[in-house]
């Protein structure tokens, strides 16, 4: 115990260093301008500075782009980086919940004018000399918006989703830059605008998909590079600092959370239960195991169709109210399957003092987020929505637990059978394509979520308990990051 603790402090000072040494000696500040939130980072020196605005894609936010900020001041810019309407700590919702109308597109170049404003006021950056970065959804935006605006010198579009902001005509200097390992589509935007004009540049990172290419340092080093140029020559020979920083230091304090959770389980349940017998899908025999897999495979299959026309597909949280209405509805069918099976007497009564893995929970999935990945603190609506998606997913915990009595490999196969058939739900269109791009971290935290569901059925805690404990580690981060809208 005492090693296990020692190794939990260690990872955790490790985690908290990395984070917080993350980018070079740079001031940041954060202000709110024109109601949207900015980070603003400074580089050594008086300046003037030419200037950079950094923009996130759909379901990101600045704190996601914050590795940029580090890269560009460390070579002598002044950076904003910003959370678009609907993202992060901006409360104004997107007016549509793909991010794909006139209204839409109207509302991110709003935001990017108030950020291109803000940058130009600066007194350390120069006002004539302003670059543009973005990844995905705000790599559309920064194209169109500097395909308007001729004063900006040149652009950065990571993972464009599609040519059509990108003319003959504008805009000029433009580098587009794709993960090799992202889907077609992008690697066809990210040429074709390329083509149009001899001023333009396309670059393809290897090893890399839709989230990983913000962390790949050869992107950072493309990126810089082509701004250097746009700008006259290099102003900083300067390494440039590792973008994966603050991704490591928060992986880390997840697997310190980890760590914790056991002794904590230890000192609210007192001794493990022992080996318990199977039940349920467990049973032994091809035949019950088919069955068993036929009903999982059936009842997601359901829950995708049924989904689509439930009022919480509505919810103002773009796809998150689907995704919801989807794990709801499966839990509701696997509690039917449920009461065919027989009682389980391995488990005990509910002691109030168990609740408290539940806080650890929390802070353990949203402290790790927020301080190193993207912005993971709930604002405006977001705390309602919260409760809903968090209500959606104890309920799919709960038939889970009940339909499997808590079979960590039988709980895999049920998210499985969750990320498969959600994935074709997104292809065949019942939600969003976008889903797609964030499938394998929906795979991580449904592997999170088994794991400390193995660790509570250990102790034969309550089924109710460990649901509302693991479906908080997947309805966090998606209530707090995807977008608000409609």
């Amino acid at each position: 115990m005492r090693r296990t603790l020692l190794l939990l402090l260690v990872l955790a000072a490790a985690g908290g260093w990395l984070i917080a040494g993350a980018g070079p000696d740079v001031r940041r500040t954060h202000v709110t301008s024109a109601g949207v939130p900015l980070d603003v980072v400074h580089p050594a020196g008086n300046g003037p500075h030419p200037g950079v605005v950094v923009a996130h894609g759909f379901s990101g936010s600045a704190k996601l782009m914050a590795p940029f900020g580090d890269t560009l001041a460390a070579r002598g810019y002044v950076v904003v980086l910003l959370d678009f309407s609907g993202h992060g700590a901006n409360t104004r919702s997107l007016p549509d919940q793909a991010a794909g109308t006139a209204d839409s597109t109207r509302a991110l170049q709003r935001d990017l004018d108030a950020a291109v404003a803000h940058l130009r006021s600066l007194p350390g950056a120069d006002p004539a000399r302003i670059a543009l970065v973005g990844h995905s959804m705000g790599a559309g935006a920064v194209t169109r918006y500097a395909a308007a605006h001729r004063d900006v010198t040149a652009t950065v579009a990571i993972s464009l989703p599609d040519a059509s902001a990108a003319t003959a005509d504008g805009p000029a200097r433009l580098l587009t830059v794709v993960g090799a390992l992202e889907f077609p589509g992008f690697h066809e935007a990210a040429t074709s605008a390329a083509a149009q004009r001899d001023d333009r540049a396309s670059y393809t990172v290897a090893g890399v998909e839709h989230i990983t290419v913000l962390y790949a340092p050869e992107t950072h080093r493309e990126t810089v590079a082509w701004l250097d140029r746009a700008f006259g020559g290099s102003r900083d020979d300067d390494a440039i600092p590792f973008p994966g920083r603050r991704l490591v230091g928060a992986a880390l304090l997840v697997l310190a959370f980890l760590l914790g959770f056991h002794p904590l389980t230890v000192l609210l349940a007192g001794p493990a239960a022992g080996p318990r017998p199977p039940f349920g899908l467990r049973a032994m025999g091809a035949v019950p195991a088919v069955l068993g897999l036929a009903a999982a495979g059936a009842i997601t299959a359901v829950a995708a169709v049924v989904a689509r026309f439930l009022p919480t597909d509505d919810l103002p949280l773009a796809i998150g109210g689907y995704v919801a209405g989807y794990a709801a509805v499966i839990g509701v069918l696997l509690l039917a399957y449920a009461r065919r099976l027989p009682k389980d007497p391995t488990r005990r009564a509910g002691r109030l003092r168990l609740l408290a893995v539940v806080p650890y929970a929390i802070v353990s999935v949203a402290v790790p987020v927020h301080l190193g990945l993207t912005h993971a603190v709930p604002s405006g609506d977001r705390w309602w929505l919260l409760l809903i998606v968090w209500a959606a997913f104890a309920l799919f915990a709960y038939g889970a637990e009940r339909a499997t009595r808590g079979v960590p490999l039988h709980l895999l196969v049920i998210a499985a059978f969750f990320v498969v058939v959600l994935a074709a739900a997104a292809i065949t269109g019942l939600t969003h394509g976008f889903v797609l791009l964030v499938l394998f971290p929906l795979i991580g935290l449904l592997l999170w979520q088994t794991l400390w569901s193995a660790t509570l059925n250990r102790f034969a805690v309550p089924a109710w308990i460990i649901a509302v404990t693991g479906s908080i580690v997947v309805a966090w981060p998606l209530a707090v990051a995807l977008p608000l809208a409609g």
